[in-house]
């Protein structure tokens, strides 16, 4: 079973050279750490930046220079600094390439709920509900049932939603799931877990096609 970073470093492999891409609060910072050295990827956050790298080492933090999530951060040769505006205009006009979110639940028919659990105070959806409305390509970093032990991927979200329909593969600690118009399709095994553990992991329908591979990191 992986842990947050096993599970950024699964979704690592699916950054492509030259993409722009933003990083959610939570597991997906980890991303930029384990991204290949041999392609070129542009980190955008929403709170204006372009070119985020890995998180700094311990002492050479800039309190100045932080993430969506208020994390300190390092920036890359070339990276560039912007007001809300030009970074949602980013979001906006589809100019990111792929979009990695944590949530709390996703549905059988790709919803989502990240950003609020009933009862809690919380300031607002925030920059999420944009991040959701204009990326074509979402994947998700969650854990694959909650501290109960009960499914986070289900036949349909308790928690208000963010988005619908708009997640399109998932990676949890114990799996790789692409969103289909069928349900969940199991792509990939993390170190360890058997099928039979995720399917009863999962409340959402799920599809087992043939021999299910163990995920590479």
């Amino acid at each position: 079973m992986l842990d947050k970073n096993g599970i950024a470093k699964r979704i690592a492999r699916e950054v492509e050279d030259g993409f722009y891409v933003n990083l959610g609060i939570g597991i997906p910072t980890l991303v930029a750490n384990y991204v290949r050295d041999d392609i070129e990827v542009e980190f955008q956050s929403e709170n204006g930046v372009l070119g985020m790298g890995p998180f700094p080492f311990e002492g050479d933090e800039d309190a100045d220079i932080i993430n969506a999530g208020k994390q300190t951060i390092t920036t890359l040769p070339g990276a560039s600094f912007f007001d809300s505006a030009m970074s949602f205009g980013m979001i906006r006009g589809q100019h990111v390439d792929l979009t990695i979110l944590g949530a709390m639940e996703v549905s059988e028919n790709g919803d989502i709920a990240n950003w609020k659990i009933p009862g809690k105070m919380v300031k607002g959806m925030g920059g999420a509900m944009d991040l959701v409305a204009s990326a074509e390509n979402i994947i998700v970093a969650m854990m694959h049932t909650n501290r109960a032990g009960a499914s986070k991927l289900l036949k349909s979200c308790s928690l208000p939603l963010t988005g619908v329909a708009c997640v399109k593969k998932i990676v949890t600690n114990m799996a790789v799931i692409e969103v289909t118009p069928k349900g969940f399709k199991l792509l990939e095994r993390a170190p360890g877990v058997s099928v039979e553990e995720i399917k009863n992991a999962t409340e959402g329908a799920l599809i087992i096609d043939g021999d299910i591979p163990e995920m590479i990191l």
